[in-house]
């Protein structure tokens, strides 16, 4: 980390949002090509990309990064387990029919299948049916693995390559032996044999396989075919559904959203029973006939009675939804040119699936539609977070994004749990009259807009005069005279000039418009026309308002946090959870007594990122230039600036203000500077490592510790890894203490060489651990307890007890917006007991070989 004001953090590997769009919305979409074409050559001949959610293409990885593996459960036509192991770029590849065994007599047949690119060891999902492979694949087990030989690709291509394997659920040492025996279909046949040391085990008293058979990422097991999903009820097809409505929004809120394209068109359900398929309107509208080949290509799939949820559009030249364009296709005729985006299943085969998890839903729809007739289109998830998905979407033309709460139930009304976020004001009104034409127009000249009140009565909302072809003019002013009325549809009517020359309607048609503003007097401006609009009533249409964000972290406003005004509280400070620098402030509020317990008397470092954690971050140690509210200013002998002290809500949030997110704390206190009252021990992987090995690595370390007779506390770093807290006496100077937390490192790096390491560098720690002790030294800070991290998704350091540390998903299992839960169900506090009266003997230094 800088300690300057320099950028200390690159932008994600990942593609760019604008990349998810045009994914979601180009035909004809070709896998690009990489370094490694060759090696994947054949799994791409395999595969359509179109049609399957399988990465086409390899990933980039960290020379400083142990090569990883990945064991997938691939329920296919049966069920088996594939085997990976990076090595020259791709993933080398077999299918063990039966699973990996822990016990050395038991030789696992393992059939030598094409290589899959790096990229593959992260997917999870369905490979649609008639595809190669179709069926549902979890990720099993993964990790990182070690080659026994100097040359791994010589050794792979003799036919025996041992390994030793560091994962979630497979560890030690294994071999992969290419047998003799002629395989089938022209494939090698390989043996996967466990080798006898202490992570064997015999079959007869553990069959890893049996006993683990969940996803390693936390989903749940392969279910069987046609299972239930949990909260499915057994029911009749409903014969009328209304659906479920999302909430404007102005801001991505902050939680666990799926996001998707904001398609530009008409809301659409579909009913399908007995070889029938009926295509209806959220208002409930019958458009079957207008949509002949929906309804065929519906038909075609073959479905068990169903309901469907979508919405039908015309895309344009570039894949973009085209909202005139499917105007046009009503009016000419042209039904042939609409495609039906499907973005959930409600009901399905005999069951309600309204209360079943988003994600469920939607699996079971991609399932149904992969590989049918283009015509119906199954709406992807977009991988990126809402902040940039929104920046990314308007930048392409499009309307925007919708936003779905994780987990989220299918309801028949507008529900906060499903969100709209729009790239311009665009909404439906009610023509209420028009104007009469000036100059060389012809037909009319603008249309009189209205949207109803609380009340029921319509209100006057302004005019749009432009955005009409010629042809528009002439179809939509015939169309009007049939509903000429005398007196306007307004209450109150519009004033003198603008009701001068009007034409008067009945209430009834609508439009789409896109403008720039609401006046203060309620008036649309810079109004442009979109099109007309059928599916909707006339009654619903009302000023669209963006709601508060849903979530406590998302709201929106203005004012004060415990007295400290918040300039510029709407700014989203981090695009993958929305959150916005009030929300961030609340946040610190709220939990102001956890987080003050740890910073007061001790002298600080600030991570300030002013724009937000995308843009330039910098610590600041000393106070000369922070106009901070209560900040302490504390002069040292040390320091020729005075260092910073937070002791207080006003000068927590004050920091806030000032663009800090995270907190660092020294290992001492302001009343004896020059001698540490605790040793931090940080645990830092090399990123591939899974975290069953730093729940290992922790262990070892308290082991180590216990031994020592040093009481140790534990907290997730925010991050990849672990903090280790030894308490002390603030007896001994920095030096020595620093030197004992070097001894300890290098003890570890000596008896645990596989594991450890104490040499800094990311290639020092490939495949193993670093223990840093250099936050000991005078000057050095960690990251505090309860503060937040500048990463996406904003995670938090969180104390534990030693007994989490095995529940824990891992050092980020908890964020800004789940932490409150986290506090609230505590039973005890997970540092009970944490005092400063240890004291670091001779003898423990003889332990460690200092002495």
């Amino acid at each position: 980390m800088a300690t300057a004001r320099g950028k200390v953090r690159d932008k994600t590997g990942t593609a760019p949002a604008e990349d998810s769009f045009r994914l979601q919305t180009e035909t004809g979409h070709k896998a690009s090509r990489s370094k490694t074409e060759p090696a994947l050559a054949e799994y791409r001949r395999k595969r359509d990309f179109t049609a399957t959610r399988e990465p086409a293409a390899g990933r980039a990885r960290g020379q400083a990064m142990a090569p990883l593996y990945v064991v997938q459960k691939h329920a296919a036509r049966r069920l088996h387990y594939d085997f990976r192991l990076e090595l020259g770029g791709t993933l080398k590849s077999w299918a063990v029919p039966k699973g990996p065994s822990l016990d050395p007599a038991v030789r696992r047949l393992a059939v030598h299948v094409e290589d899959h690119p790096l990229a593959y060891a992260d997917f999870e999902g369905s490979i649609p049916a008639g595809h190669y492979g179709a069926g549902e694949v979890i990720v099993w087990d993964r990790g990182v693995w070690e080659a026994a030989d100097a040359d791994p690709a010589a050794a792979y291509r003799a036919g025996k390559l041992k390994f030793h394997l560091l994962g979630e659920k497979l560890s030690g040492g294994w071999t992969l032996v290419r047998s003799r025996l002629p395989g089938s279909g022209g494939k090698e046949q390989w043996l996967l044999i466990k080798e006898n040391d202490a992570a064997a085990r015999q079959a007869a008293d553990y069959d890893i396989v049996a006993a683990r058979p969940d996803s390693v990422l936390g989903h749940a097991p392969l279910p069987e075919p046609d299972a239930k999903p949990d909260k499915a009820v057994a029911a009749a097809l409903p014969a009328r559904l209304a659906p479920t409505l999302a909430t404007l929004v102005a801001t991505p809120p902050a939680g666990d959203w799926r996001y998707e394209v904001k398609f530009d068109g008409y809301r659409l359900l579909a009913r399908v029973e007995d070889g029938e398929a009926r295509l209806f309107t959220r208002n409930g509208l019958d458009w079957t006939a207008k949509l002949p080949e929906i309804a065929a290509a519906l038909r075609a799939l073959d479905l068990a009675p169903s309901w469907l949820d979508g919405e039908i559009i015309v895309p344009d030249a570039a894949g973009r939804p085209d909202f005139q364009a499917l105007q046009n296709a009503f009016e000419r005729g042209r039904s042939a040119d609409i495609v039906y985006c499907l973005f959930d299943l409600p009901y399905h085969a005999g069951l309600d699936l309204r209360a079943v998890p988003l994600e469920q839903r939607r699996a079971r729809l991609e399932s149904l539609l992969a590989g049918k007739d283009d015509r119906l289109r199954f709406s992807t998830e977009l991988p990126a977070g809402g902040g940039d998905l929104l920046r990314s979407a308007c930048a392409l033309g499009l309307e925007g994004i919708i936003g779905k709460r994780a987990g989220s139930s299918y309801v028949s009304r507008r529900s906060a749990d499903w969100i709209k976020l729009k790239c311009k004001l665009r909404q439906e009104f009610v023509i209420g009259g028009y104007s009469a034409p000036q100059g060389g127009r012809s037909g009319f000249g603008a249309l009189l807009l209205g949207v109803h009140e609380a009340s029921g009565a319509l209100r006057y909302a302004g005019r749009v005069g432009t955005g009409f072809s010629e042809d528009q003019l002439h179809a939509l002013h015939a169309r009007m005279q049939r509903l000429a009325q005398p007196t306007p549809p307004f209450s109150p009517p519009p004033g003198r000039q603008e009701s001068a020359g009007a034409t008067w309607l009945a209430p009834e048609l609508l439009c789409e418009v896109e403008f720039a503003a609401w006046t203060r007097e309620g008036l649309v401006r810079q109004a442009v026309f979109r099109g007309l609009r059928a599916d909707k009533p006339a009654q619903e249409i009302v000023r669209e308002r963006p709601a508060a964000n849903p979530g406590p972290a998302g709201k929106p406003g203005q004012g004060k946090v415990a007295g400290i005004a918040i300039s510029h509280g709407e700014r989203v400070i981090d695009a993958e959870s929305g959150t916005t620098k009030r929300a961030l402030a609340e946040f610190y509020d709220s939990i102001a007594p956890h987080l003050l317990a740890q910073l007061a008397g001790r002298p600080l470092s600030l991570l300030r990122a002013p724009e937000g954690i995308a843009g330039e971050q910098f610590f600041q140690r000393h106070a000369e230039t922070l106009a901070i509210p209560g900040l302490h200013r504390i002069a040292t002998v040390t320091d020729d600036e005075p260092l910073i002290g937070i002791d207080s809500r006003r000068a927590l949030i004050g920091a806030v203000q000032m663009g800090t997110v995270e907190f660092h704390s020294w290992n001492t206190d302001f009343r004896h500077i020059e001698r540490p009252d605790r040793i931090v021990l940080d645990l830092d992987p090399d990123p591939a490592l899974p975290w069953a090995r730093m729940v290992e690595a922790t262990h070892l370390v308290l082991v180590l510790l216990d031994e020592l007779g040093l009481a140790a506390y534990l907290k997730t770093s925010g991050g990849k890894g672990m903090h280790i807290v030894v308490p002390l006496a603030a007896r001994q100077e920095w030096e020595p203490v620093k030197a004992f937390a070097k001894g300890i490192a290098q003890h570890l790096a000596r008896h645990l060489p596989r594991q450890f390491v104490a040499s800094m560098g990311p290639k020092n720690r490939v495949g193993k651990i670093f223990v840093d002790y250099l936050r000991n030294q005078q000057g050095a800070s960690t990251v505090a307890a309860y503060s937040v991290r500048a990463r996406p998704g904003l995670p938090v350091s969180v104390p534990i007890s030693r007994d989490e540390l095995e529940t824990i998903d891992g050092a980020a299992a908890w964020n800004v917006h789940t932490l409150a839960a986290r506090l609230a169900g505590l039973a005890t506090d997970p540092w009970v007991g944490y005092a400063h009266r240890q004291r670091l003997t001779d003898a423990m230094r003889q332990s460690l070989g200092l002495a």
